[in-house]
Parts: structure tokens; sequence; C-alpha cells
């Protein structure tokens, strides 16, 4: 069986976005059909509906850590504290190995939006894009945490 990373990988070069292709990875894992997580997903592609704000990576990893360890109850703060403190710590591990969780930043850009208009997915586009990469990096740091989580529970 293929890793959520690779999974992915697989998903964005069949040209779903960067949040699609994380959070679909792990829809089955998570009991969201394909379909709900590739909706639920969508804008979140190219930072943010390509306004090259936060990684869509980053964000299907923080979709993938709400979904399995988030918190539903707005008055259990210590609660919300512990889940907010799990995706500071998955930003900073992927900050620690990509540099930013900002799209712009991961792809040399300017600053501002870019145009809503999604590039043509050829090989010259994954040529110069470091997103296949950057999928696999999220998927993969948030399913090392999955397991982490699994494995301390076993002990438990």
């Amino acid at each position: 069986m293929a890793s959520h990373s690779q999974r992915a990988q697989e998903l964005f070069c069949q040209g779903y976005n960067c949040a699609q292709s994380v959070l679909a990875a792990f829809s089955e894992d998570l009991g969201v059909d394909f379909e709900t997580a590739l909706r639920l997903s969508s804008s979140f592609g190219g930072g943010m509906g390509r306004l090259r704000e936060v990684c869509g990576a980053v964000s299907g990893m923080f979709m993938v850590a709400g979904m399995k360890f988030g918190y539903s109850d707005p008055k259990n703060i210590e609660a919300k504290a512990k889940h907010y403190q799990l995706i500071q710590e998955l930003a900073a591990q992927f900050r620690a190995e990509n540099h930013s969780i900002i799209c712009r930043e991961l792809l040399g850009l300017g600053k501002g939006a870019d145009s809503p208009v999604p590039e043509k997915r050829t090989d010259a586009y994954y040529r110069k894009r470091p997103c296949a990469e950057l999928v696999v990096c999220a998927a993969d740091i948030i399913e090392r945490k999955i397991q982490s989580v699994q494995a301390e529970q076993r002990f438990i």
C-alpha cells in the first residue's frame, strides 16, 4: 500500500491543488468521502485561492490534523490550546524543512495575489515548481505525527 505522501504526490500530479492532494490522500482514513475532501480543500490551493498566503499543502496538513486531533467544544480552552500547539509544531516542522510556510516565499514570487487563473500543468510547470515535493513533505509530516500519537496511545 502506498504511503499517504506518495498518494498526495500522485493526486497533485493528476491536477488536484496542493491542499486537495494532502487532505484527499488521508480522506479514507479520516472517514471523509473523497469528493467531500476535494470540495472542502478546493479553496486553499495556491496559498488560498492563489493569494499566495499560507501554502496549500500546509493548509491541507492542518485540515488532516483538525480531523484527526481537533476539538469541537468552544469552551474547552485546554483542548483548543493543545490543538493550536500541535498546529504550531507542524508549521515549525514544515518551516524547518522548507524555510517558510508562505506560498509566495516557497515559490520565490513577489508580494500580492496572483492571477486567479491557474497555470496549465505541463512538464515545464512541474520542473519549475517545488509544489509536488511540498505536498509530499506536508503529508509525510502529518503521517509521522499520526503514527507517533498512535504509538504513544498503545503504551497508555
